[in-house]
């Protein structure tokens, strides 16, 4: 039995690729953390030295400039990391689901529907939030690491500007509450707020990273590579190979 809940002292040998899984559609347990987690682990590198950012960002399954899987993010030109990634643009991103669970927004997307994070707005009862946090705790035991390359978005395109906008549309949060039995509970209709947790001005660049490779890892120290195939001839009729 305790086999079963404590983590184990040894680890799986992931030196190599890992039980591959290659598809058309990254896995579940993939979508679940980008669409869950509240924040990710950006690791960049110059030359000699790795550096590591609690970053916000935005997960979207396409958009309108790509067909991939998009990861969004913003960097200040004075920053390390975007020193790092003017020099070195490979990037690792580490997503994990079982600490924190993203909060819902109350932007309505114009497109009229989104699969990509954080999740649609909603409107719950305190003790529903509650469950659903204590849900997600309990249920969420893994991570996924995506590699790949960072890419600047020219200033003032097209793509900027929509990037830009999806982004503070999904980093605009509800406003709750401690109550005293330290539960979360959303304050009243009509009187909730929302605040963006991001700011962004001139000296703001927008990062976007495509998701294409990674491995997924359990609290268990299993690990599983998986790499996104190009999208197939089955996705046309779509936009970017999803319903908007």
């Amino acid at each position: 039995m305790a086999d079963s809940i404590n983590p184990p002292l040894s680890y799986e040998a992931s030196a190599t690729t890992t039980h591959p899984h290659e598809a058309t559609s990254l896995p579940a347990e993939v979508i679940s953390c980008l669409k869950n987690s509240r924040f990710l682990h950006l690791a960049t590198c110059d030359n000699l030295t790795p550096h590591i950012s609690l970053m916000s960002y935005t997960y979207l399954p396409s958009t309108p400039f790509d067909p991939y899987p998009t990861i969004i993010m913003t960097t200040n030109l004075a920053s390390r990391k975007t020193n790092h990634l003017l020099s070195n643009p490979r990037v690792s991103l580490l997503v994990h689901d079982w600490v924190s669970h993203r909060p819902p927004t109350r932007t309505v997307n114009p497109s009229g529907g989104r699969d990509g994070s954080p999740p649609p707005a909603a409107t719950r009862s305190s003790l529903a939030s509650l469950l659903l946090n204590l849900n997600t705790s309990a249920l969420s035991s893994i991570s996924t690491t995506i590699t790949g390359e960072a890419r600047f978005l020219e200033p003032g395109s097209e793509e900027e500007a929509w990037c830009k906008e999806r982004h503070l549309e999904n980093n605009t949060f509800e406003e709750e509450e401690i109550n005293l039995f330290g539960q979360q509970q959303q304050q009243l209709q009509g009187q909730t707020q929302r605040r963006p947790s991001i700011s962004i001005d001139n000296d703001v660049r927008v990062v976007t990273v495509q998701v294409r490779e990674g491995r997924i890892a359990d609290w268990k120290g299993g690990v599983r590579d998986w790499v996104l195939l190009p999208p197939t001839e089955a996705s046309e009729g779509l936009v970017n190979g999803v319903t908007l």
